[in-house]
């Protein structure tokens, strides 16, 4: 595997992540420790369901971004788009 693949293949873990944190934190208990760190005017909004889903939504747009990129590495890593090995 080549640096392009190498790279495209660290920012697809990045997004897997991040995706996931983003898709699931605002729901746990981590949501109202980092909401201590906000100021007071602030956590009402951030406490909203809406602003809750708009951040899970961020998420489900990495996760779909990842799979954009895994997609992208395996056509570079067969590019012609055959299976045949000979």
């Amino acid at each position: 595997m080549r640096l392009g693949g190498f790279i495209i293949l660290l920012f697809v873990f990045y997004c897997i992540t991040a995706g996931l944190l983003l898709i699931f934190a605002p729901w746990g208990p981590l949501w109202q420790r980092i909401l201590v760190l906000v100021p007071d005017v602030t956590n009402p909004f951030f406490t909203h369901p809406t602003a809750r889903a708009a951040v899970s939504g961020f998420g489900l747009v990495h996760l779909v971004w990842a799979l954009n990129d895994l997609e992208s590495l395996f056509v570079l890593a067969n590019p012609y788009g055959t299976d045949d090995v000979s």
